[in-house]
């Protein structure tokens, strides 16, 4: 297990470097971060990062696809600032932080890095942010899940505000159409391409019912399923959904939409080959297939076991993790994830 890490990470790291240069080399912000940023002043961070990520994994698995989703969510509205993880956004109530807006809501982890932070505040007070913290424990997430190593760049700073109006707007929706999701990732950077790679973090994790009900009951307001869904596909999501619905009910949790219907357990290429038959989860996954420039990606992505995909997903995850990045005299370390400086 550790030789197969070890490879994939040298491999890895020298297909990367020139993307990652290139990436220094034209992004101002993300120029003034660096490999080890922290090797003077914390330099066991990454260190620290990586051992209680691997905690974390061993008791719950599920936490890699739980942390990618959250560094997604923060990254996509105004950089990878830690933004998504205040409770508080200098004395806004609670209905205009991030994590309240609707796309938002059902974003778990918060608890991981929160644990991940008190680590590093015990062995380097108020040095390492928690936008670094959550990058690199997205990356070691993923590695632990199986998937690809990247190199991740540190010397965030986090966001003193958040952006509830931005997140309700701006965060793709599981009914969102190609041309819009062509459009959200464009604007912030990514090709076609990928585009089709970064989705394909849905190779792992779970999707809650609440994401794929309309498809099921009430497609485009018709009140009959999503006519494109496969019969038996159609059968199972029900059926898991409704089993889930009633074990809800069952622990005293009636409101709560159990997570279910499992998107896949490795990064290979299963997930491309789904949208090749039709049988993507989410509409806007099964999308990828309505555009032919998309369509013609997701074909490259299943045509072997993975390679090209994982290559492509690593490639676009460094690029992501320096969007719109906070560093030097801009904003703060805060040594409590939830909360900006001031109030503690």
């Amino acid at each position: 297990m550790l030789g197969t890490v070890k490879a994939q990470w040298l491999f890895a790291t020298v297909v990367l470097f020139s993307v990652v240069v290139s990436c220094m080399a034209t992004d101002e912000a993300s120029g003034n971060m660096e490999y080890d940023f922290y090797r003077s002043s914390c330099p066991q961070a990454e260190t620290i990062v990586r051992t209680k990520m691997a905690w974390i994994y061993r008791q719950h698995r599920n936490v890699s696809a739980q942390l990618l989703r959250l560094f997604f969510h923060d990254c996509f509205i105004k950089g990878c600032d830690a933004s998504v993880l205040l409770d508080d956004s200098n004395g806004n109530t609670n209905h205009s932080i991030e994590k309240q807006a609707t796309p938002n809501k059902s974003l778990k982890g918060f608890d991981n890095i929160d644990q991940i932070k008190e680590e590093l505040e015990k062995a380097c007070p108020g040095v390492v942010s928690c936008a670094d913290a959550l990058a690199l424990a997205t990356r070691d997430g993923i590695i632990l899940a199986g998937g690809p190593y990247y190199p991740v760049l540190t010397g965030r700073k986090d966001s003193t505000q958040s952006y509830f109006d931005e997140a309700l707007e701006e965060i793709p929706r599981p009914d969102d159409n190609i041309t819009h999701i062509l459009h959200l990732f464009s604007s912030r950077g990514f090709s076609d391409r990928e585009t089709v790679a970064l989705l394909g973090a849905h190779n792992i994790g779970k999707i809650g019912c609440e994401f794929i009900e309309s498809r099921l009951k009430n497609f485009t307001g018709t009140g009959q399923p999503d006519p494109a869904l496969p019969v038996d596909l159609l059968n199972t999501m029900k059926l898991k959904c409704v089993d889930n619905a009633n074990k809800a009910i069952s622990n005293g949790h009636p409101t709560q939409s159990s997570l279910s219907m499992s998107s896949g357990a490795v990064f290979d290429s299963h997930y491309y080959q789904n949208l090749m038959r039709g049988r993507g989860i989410l509409f806007a996954d099964q999308q990828l297939m309505a555009d032919m420039r998309t369509a013609q990606v997701v074909a490259t992505f299943a045509s072997d076991n993975g390679t090209a995909f994982r290559m492509d997903f690593a490639q676009a995850m460094a690029k992501m993790s320096t969007l719109g990045v906070l560093t030097g005299s801009q904003g703060q370390v805060r040594s409590v994830c939830s909360l900006p400086v001031d109030y503690y």
